[in-house]
């Protein structure tokens, strides 16, 4: 498969898998549109490797994808549709390699039974499954200052905080716990209890001190639209706003989360679009406290 037809596979796998990334790469210009959905797709299939596949086949299957990552980095590009478009991205993009390893590895972490012990465990875990997300698309956003390396870290934790707080139940269900163990105990919660549809006691309190976490991280991280390109941020402003529209979501439904999964619906989404497409960039910025 050549270059233009892998790119072409991996907008395919965007824009039918990418709920909330999706939405805001329609602001970037192509080539940039065009990296991101590689990456993306590249991203997509680690998550899958991680959920789809057989318990006891995905060992196996995350050894051989990041063999192929070693391989298609090196220009030896595996079958895989998405591997031309990849590496095209990585090598126009500048963008390091130990990224991706990264999150190979946050991937792998998911194979066993979990439950995290305190914050410093969540920060890491998060790191490897989207702080290195953000450290990755950064470089297409493009940027100069060495400080949008630190907030795009923390900008990828508010995000996974808050896949976190929506997917409590469903991560329960497969035996995986991310709120951290010291927080469950501070706020009197059974980690068995999370898998019912019933709120038990202290799970309110428990999931506002968590929504106050994640809702920190935005605000940490929000100055690192003013750091990218002009050009890209009202993508990167779209995308941060659809992800903390979630959280706002979350927490206005009052942590009902454990009956049905909380979204952001798709004309929200756009509106979001639309008011970054529209507003200037040099405002974007400022607009840390707003929520449209």
């Amino acid at each position: 498969m050549n270059v233009a037809e892998s790119y072409a596979y991996c907008e395919k796998v965007a824009r039918t898998r990418a709920r909330n990334f999706y939405y805001s790469f329609v602001l970037l210009a192509p080539p940039q549109r065009r990296a991101m959905c590689a990456i993306y797709a590249f991203m997509r299939y680690c998550d899958d490797l991680s959920d789809d596949l057989p318990i006891d086949d995905r060992a196996g299957a995350i050894a051989r994808w990041r063999s192929d990552l070693e391989q298609a980095l090196a220009g030896r590009l595996p079958e895989n549709p998405l591997w031309p478009a990849f590496h095209d991205a990585v090598q126009r993009y500048r963008i390091p390699h130990e990224y991706f390893f990264e999150m190979i590895a946050g991937v792998n972490s998911d194979l066993e039974t979990r439950q995290i012990a305190a914050f410093g465990e969540l920060y890491r875990y998060c790191y490897q499954v989207a702080s290195v997300v953000g450290l990755t698309i950064i470089h297409i956003f493009g940027f100069e200052s060495p400080r949008a390396l630190e907030l795009a870290e923390k900008c990828g934790i508010a995000f996974q905080l808050t896949n976190i707080l929506r997917d409590v139940r469903e991560d329960a269900r497969n035996r995986r716990v991310y709120i951290p163990e010291e927080d469950l105990r501070r706020f009197g919660v059974d980690p068995a209890e999370l898998s019912d549809s019933a709120d038990p006691s202290g799970f309110i309190p428990l999931m506002a001190y968590e929504a106050a976490r994640a809702r920190r991280y935005y605000d940490e991280s929000w100055p690192l639209i003013d750091l990218v390109h002009r050009r890209s941020r009202p993508s990167l402003a779209a995308l941060i706003e659809i992800y903390r529209t979630l959280l706002d979501r979350i927490e206005a439904s009052g942590y009902d989360v454990l009956r049905g999964r909380i979204r952001v619906s798709t004309g929200r989404k756009v509106w979001i679009v639309l008011y970054n497409a529209l507003t200037p960039a040099a405002l974007l910025p400022h607009r840390a406290q707003q929520h449209p």
